[in-house]
């Protein structure tokens, strides 16, 4: 008997919300309002008063601030609209978002950090009153111990490139403990690690070394080798790249900077397709980092907020960032808010971190288990795999480095065979993908990969979503050949017209506050200045 075939995978009619959807303020109405606030209690106004008589003159405010003004329906009105003009991840497939991980993120774990028990905490909170979320974060750190096969772990870092740059402080703190220092002035990363490695290390003052992959595509063992010496202060890597390629002779890169004294630190911001299966202590590394708002499993949120951990050997413990909570002896042991030792780099961000995003990446762990998260990366892998060999029946689509071989949990591929035969880029492709409600990224620059787009499925999407977003990359890709205007004046069925890159070129039509936008467009001042300038009703003086 023979299986039914499956349907060809058909592309949804996609059109996006258009609201012409006005900046809030120029909603303002004098005297409207969406709450109302209690008069201040004469003992607190007072003594507000007295810690702002402390103040200097040019820190106190003239007059209160002008901040819109509307009633509660209106704002509701207000941000669904703009909300119905995105894409998002609980609307689309958006595999398209590349080496940002995107990735479900179960709607509980949002109710958890939602309870009145953790909203109305606050991180100067005495310890003793706070043992519920000391003890997720302590917990927390352990459980990324595990995964990594570190010995300690810090939280505090509030993203990816913050986390990065506590890697670098720490080895930096480290070499001038042993009186190296000034010696170490160089640091190598590779061509496909995430930039922020290569830009942190310059940011601290290092010269930066970068290695090019092999004639295999793989990153370069001869070349690191050649590369490394007594200057050298670390070796700083992604792996698997963004590529989706994972370097083989890993190990053999740790040893080789080991040998000359050097640090090695890795990016796991890419350890969807790895969790279970190998860890970074496993290969020798001194120093990793993950992005709990990707691999973890919290969300994204238009950018933020991010939340980095950093785990670090025996030999780099004493340079985590602080404070530390520390878990006390007995049965009955509390759990203790500890300044940083003496040889921390110190604070890299505001108290224990992003509270809520640790706990989700908590619950996110503790609903899986062990068993789980390996279940969760073979999964990216093989929806990566399957993507890859789809992908790649498109004609004009490439996968350069490492050719024919398998990727991990992402691919970067290329449209320049298409691009050649069309003159149609990958930057305008991802702008008519939007017509088709799918996302779609190219690459971090330089571009190395010419014409490049980067997909990361993740574990979390169907066979189904897979199927649809290639017929829509093939979809694309026939027009390209057959109407290409059509093309390159995508998009047509969005929110936003055809854009130029005039307005995003010229610092002169910047404006990235009200203010600004005021100066810079007065016909809107005009028009918005009776509300723009209108004082809050019973608005306390400053």
């Amino acid at each position: 008997m023979s299986l039914p075939i499956a349907p060809k995978p058909a592309i949804r009619r996609f059109h996006q919300a258009r609201w012409d959807e006005p900046v809030i303020f120029e909603l303002s109405t004098p005297g409207e309002r969406g709450v109302l606030v209690p008069a201040v209690e004469p003992g607190v106004r007072d003594a507000v008063g007295d810690v702002l008589a402390e103040l200097p003159a040019g820190l106190r405010r003239e007059a209160p601030p002008a901040l819109p003004e509307l009633a509660q329906m209106r704002v509701l009105k207000h941000y669904l609209r703009l909300s119905q003009e995105n894409l998002g991840a609980d609307l689309n497939v958006d595999i398209g978002q590349g080496t940002c991980t995107m990735k479900y993120s179960p709607k509980i774990n949002d109710q958890l950090v939602s309870v009145p028990q953790l909203t109305e905490m606050h991180p100067l909170q005495d310890p003793a009153d706070a043992q519920g979320v000391l003890e997720i974060v302590w917990r927390l750190e352990r459980m990324l111990a595990e995964i990594s096969g570190m010995a300690e772990v810090s939280l505090q870092t509030q993203g990816g490139s913050a986390a990065i740059w506590a890697n670098i402080a720490m080895i930096r703190a480290y070499h001038e403990a042993n009186g190296e220092g000034e010696q170490r002035r160089e640091v190598i990363t590779t061509i496909f690690s995430h930039p922020s490695n290569a830009a942190a290390a310059k940011a601290a003052g290092y010269e930066v070394i970068t290695i090019h992959p092999d004639a295999e595509g793989y990153p370069d063992l001869a070349a690191l080798k050649a590369a490394l010496s007594p200057r050298t202060a670390a070796i700083m890597v992604t792996n698997p790249e963004d590529t989706g390629i994972y370097n083989p002779a890993i190990k053999d890169w740790v040893d080789a900077a080991h040998a000359v004294g050097a640090l090695a630190s890795y990016d796991q911001a890419n350890a969807n397709g790895i969790l279970g299966i190998t860890r970074a202590r496993d290969a020798g590394f001194d120093v990793c980092h993950f992005n709990l708002h990707k691999t973890f499993s919290t969300p994204h949120g238009c950018g933020g907020p991010g939340s980095g951990a950093n785990a670090v050997s025996e030999a780099l413990a004493p340079f985590l960032p602080g404070p530390r909570i520390v878990r006390g002896e007995g049965d009955d042991a509390r759990f203790e808010v500890r300044e940083a030792g003496p040889q921390s780099i110190g604070t890299v961000a505001p108290f224990f971190g992003v509270v809520p995003n640790l706990v989700r990446a908590y619950a996110w762990i503790m609903a899986l288990g062990a068993e789980g998260l390996l279940a969760a990366a073979e999964t990216a892998v093989l929806n990566n795999n399957y993507l890859l060999a789809k992908v790649l029946e498109i004609p004009g689509a490439s996968a350069p480095y490492a050719t024919g071989r398998r990727r991990i949990e992402q691919v970067r591929y290329s449209w320049q065979e298409l691009f050649e035969e069309t003159g149609i880029s990958s930057e305008e492709i991802g702008v008519r993908m939007s017509d088709f409600g799918m996302h779609y990224w190219t690459s971090h620059h330089p571009y190395v990969v010419p014409q490049p787009f980067t997909l990361e499925p993740t574990e979390s999407y169907s066979k189904s979503e897979l199927d649809e977003y290639v017929a829509a990359l093939a979809e694309v890709a026939r027009e390209a050949r057959e109407t290409p205007e059509l093309v390159r004046t995508a998009p047509h069925r969005q929110s936003v017209h055809h854009t130029h890159h005039d307005d995003l070129d010229d610092p002169e039509r910047w404006a990235v506050t009200w203010r600004a936008y005021l100066r810079k467009y007065p016909e809107v001042a005009a028009r918005t200045a009776p509300a723009a300038a209108a004082p809050a009703v019973d608005a306390p003086a400053a």
